[in-house]
C-alpha cells in the first residue's frame, strides 16, 4: 500500500480545531487511518511543527506523533542528496516558489516514490504531487 507523507500544513490543520481546514484534514485523515496506510515524514516537517505548536493546546500532540512515527521507523531524517536537490530547486524558484523544507520534502517524496501529501499546500500540486484535501 502507497504511503502519504505528512506535511507541516496537514498537521496543523488536523491539529488545530479553529483552522480553516480542519474539517476536511479531519475527514482525509481518518480514510488514510482506515485504509492502514503508511505515514511518513522528516524531521525537518516535525521541526516545522514544534515551533508552530509550541504556544498552541496541540502542543503534546507533536510529541506523540514523534512518538508513534520513530516506533513505526516512519520518521526519516533527509539524505544529504535530498538536501542538495531542495537547494537546487528552491535556487530555481521551483514548485512556485515554494520554500526549503518543502522542496526537502519533495526531494524525499521522489526519492520513496510517494505521490499524495496529508495537506491542502498548493506547492506540492506544483511538485507534481497529489494533496488529500
Amino acid at each position: 500500500m502507497n504511503a502519504v507523507f505528512l506535511d507541516t500544513v496537514g498537521l496543523l490543520a488536523l491539529w488545530d480545531i479553529a483552522d480553516q481546514w480542519h474539517m476536511p484534514a479531519e475527514e482525509a485523515f481518518a480514510e488514510i487511518v482506515a485504509d492502514r496506510r503508511p505515514l511518513i515524514t522528516t524531521t525537518f516537517v516535525l521541526l516545522e511543527c514544534g515551533n508552530a505548536a509550541a504556544r498552541r493546546p496541540y502542543r503534546a500532540e507533536v510529541v506523540r506523533l514523534k512518538q508513534l512515527l520513530m516506533a513505526r521507523d516512519e520518521l526519516l531524517i533527509p539524505m544529504d542528496d535530498d538536501i542538495s536537490q531542495a537547494w537546487r530547486d528552491y535556487e530555481q524558484g521551483q514548485a512556485g516558489d515554494a520554500g526549503i523544507v518543502d522542496h526537502v520534502s519533495f526531494a524525499v517524496m521522489q526519492r520513496l516514490n510517494i505521490r499524495q501529501a496529508f495537506t491542502n499546500d498548493k506547492h506540492f500540486e506544483a511538485a507534481g504531487f497529489e494533496i488529500l484535501f
